[in-house]
């Protein structure tokens, strides 16, 4: 699962992809360059589970960033590393600085985000109309049956997208979708809006599909090694978590994840699975022989495992459940896989 970071020129992307990831961006970076890093995405679950199991490791999930070419207007430098990511993150400069320019002139971070989902969908629209260009001429020696309903749904698309209307609402039946599918429409991706906003405005609330983070304050947050005094400083700007932490766990919920956890003398670790994930899909992240062998789950909901203290109490108190294979995995769920193989 990978992550775009899109934005216009000085929007704070690179220094966003350092807080997140650890990882410079190098001074030789091509302007067509697109760079990739992870991000462990810091759950407070982890952490307690951990204070109560004491194993010799902690696991957390992981996102995985890719740091996109400049969206500018007209040039499509992005596009082939954005279309290959499973969520798009549209990163607007929402800060004044008299030190950083603006390639517009001024600051507007909603007249930018505007411009940047109009991009999105200009690109799907040149995508759509050179593949219908080249069934057009195909057509004299007959379509195949997975081409005529590639071509029915491009021309839904184009409908679509010369409305201005994103494609990841558009109704579309199974041979259609399936037939457009390698063409990875970027509108047909889930997206976040990321405002790189100033210190002042850290904490502000943006909706479901929308994020705030200061990269400035991120930069000294970080830069605060004494965990005491960075709690301090961060409640002083009236935030719980940094932002780089909320930008990480927005986008991990944008994708449509969860988490659910093991636990062990050895490790305490968190998994990821797609949201409506059945208990053998799950224990196929673990391992491919969990899934094949698959005979049930002891599930402990984790507000269970943490008042009870411990997996065998847990079980002493009644709060283990058996599931089968019918069961669809929780966010939250302590899971323990039984299988044959």
């Amino acid at each position: 699962m990978k992550i775009a970071l899109l934005g216009l020129p000085q929007a704070g992307k690179k220094t966003l992809f350092t807080l997140l990831t650890g990882r410079e961006v190098p001074p030789s970076r091509k302007p067509d360059e697109a760079i990739e890093g992870i991000a462990q995405i810091r759950d407070t679950r982890v952490d307690t589970l951990t204070q109560i199991c004491k194993p010799k490791r902690k696991v957390y999930a992981e996102n995985n960033f890719v740091l996109c070419p400049d969206v500018i207007e007209g040039e499509r430098g992005w596009l082939d590393a954005a279309r290959h990511c499973d969520l798009i993150c549209l990163v607007v400069r929402a800060f004044e600085s008299e030190a950083v320019y603006h390639p517009v002139g001024s600051v507007g971070a909603e007249r930018d985000l505007a411009a940047l989902q109009s991009e999105l969908l200009l690109a799907d629209l040149e995508i759509a109309e050179k593949r219908i260009g080249r069934l057009e001429k195909e057509k004299r020696a007959g379509l195949s049956s997975s081409q005529q309903a590639e071509l029915r749904a491009l021309d839904k698309c184009m409908s679509a997208l010369e409305s201005e209307q994103r494609l990841d609402k558009l109704a579309l039946d199974a041979p259609e979708r399936a037939a457009i599918k390698s063409l990875e429409f970027v509108t047909t991706q889930p997206k976040l809006a990321i405002y790189n906003v100033s210190e002042n405005a850290a904490a502000e609330p943006r909706g479901d599909d929308a994020v705030c983070v200061s990269c400035l304050i991120e930069q000294e947050i970080m830069a605060i090694e004494d965990l005491d005094e960075r709690h301090a400083f961060l409640k002083e700007m009236g935030l719980e978590t940094p932002g780089v932490d909320r930008v990480n766990a927005a986008s991990y919920r944008a994708q449509g994840l969860l988490s659910f956890y093991t636990t062990g003398a050895d490790e305490v670790r968190a998994w990821t699975i797609r949201q409506g994930s059945l208990a053998p899909v799950a224990g196929g992240k673990i391992h491919t022989d969990i899934e094949r062998g698959f005979i049930r789950v002891e599930i402990i909901k984790y507000d269970d495992f943490v008042s009870a203290g411990s997996d065998k109490e847990a079980k002493e108190q009644g709060r283990m459940q058996l599931k089968g294979k019918d069961y669809v995995v929780e966010n939250g769920d302590i899971c323990h896989f039984l299988f044959n193989v």
